[in-house]
């Protein structure tokens, strides 16, 4: 039965699976003028761009969820939520995949140097095959070092396999033996993972502890000619200090699909040849976007129909 006084504001375009889920149970409005809305919201559909704070909150005296369309939630202030008996839940599982895959393609790219390549072939310098030109690192044989094996870790430690790659990892929690056997991975500490990982890997959430994780004397720890990969979060990474680690030549290079502070890039990184650079796509398959999208407004639609969200954070 639709309940016309069940107001779901959105902060993106919903896809039709998703709106009509959601007309189910109410009236949806938004993205623009949602923060218009807010005081009549019963939902919120909100992206990683939308800040959740006590401020937000007492704009929405009706809210009872936040359904984050991202897996990620350091934008909501989950305490706050809590006071105010607010639900916040979060998409995990339906963009492991895609994720994994970028992050994959974004490794080999970073190491093979493929986007400087491509560059200089649109640029007009290739002028036939050279031995001895647009050499790469190897990836066979080398050791992949991650940190943070949860799903999505875990999808790029199964993809980094076939490709010959030796993997490693640090989480917060150690996975079961069985696990690691059936994943094929070694658990070490921290130290271990930065001076004897080739490619590190971060897949870890962005938390008041891992913020900066990777700061200037923590890069300087990680092997010379080592790369690193980041598709996590960007505040794990001291960009102003991944430049000056790749500048001098201690790092071989870094690829990044996140940033400390999007949609702001750090200017010394875009000088740097040895950066491969991408807009925050790791998500980015229509097939993803939309099951995000749908699995948020299933959220909602539990909610307000009484029963239990799906994926509560």
């Amino acid at each position: 039965m639709k309940l016309p006084m069940a107001l779901t504001v959105t902060t993106l375009e919903l896809p039709e699976s998703a709106l009509s889920l959601l007309q189910e149970v109410g009236t949806v409005e938004g993205p623009e003028g949602w923060e218009s809305r807010l005081d009549r919201a019963e939902a919120l559909i909100a992206l990683l761009t939308v800040r959740v704070d006590a401020d937000l909150l007492a704009r929405a005296p009706k809210l009872r969820i936040v359904a984050n369309a991202v897996v990620g939630y350091d934008n909501v202030d989950v305490a706050a939520c809590r006071e105010r008996g607010v639900v916040v839940t979060n998409t995990p599982d339906v963009l492991t995949d895609a994720s994994a895959d970028l992050a994959l393609a974004l490794l080999l790219a970073t190491v093979r140097k493929l986007p400087q390549a491509e560059r200089s072939l649109r640029a007009g310098e290739f002028h036939g095959w050279r031995f001895w030109d647009y050499l790469g690192g190897d990836v066979g044989g080398a050791t992949l070092g991650i940190f943070g094996l949860g799903r999505i870790g875990q999808a790029v430690a199964r993809r980094a396999r076939p490709f010959g790659m030796r993997v490693q990892y640090h989480s917060r929690s150690r996975l079961p033996a069985q696990t690691e056997a059936e994943l094929g991975v070694t658990w070490v500490d921290w130290d271990t993972l930065l001076t004897t990982s080739d490619i590190l890997s971060l897949h870890a959430p962005s938390t008041p502890q891992t913020r900066h994780v990777l700061d200037e004397s923590a890069l300087r720890r990680m092997r010379r000619g080592s790369y690193l990969i980041n598709t996590a979060r960007g505040p794990l990474v001291d960009e102003a200090a991944l430049a000056r680690v790749l500048a001098d030549g201690h790092l071989a290079g870094a690829g990044l699909d996140v940033y400390e502070r999007e949609p702001a890039v750090e200017p010394a990184l875009l000088d740097l040849q040895t950066v491969v650079l991408l807009p925050h796509i790791a998500s980015a398959t229509p097939r993803t976007r939309e099951a995000m999208a749908r699995l948020a407004a299933r959220n909602v639609h539990a909610m307000l129909t009484g029963r239990p969200p799906l994926t509560p954070v």
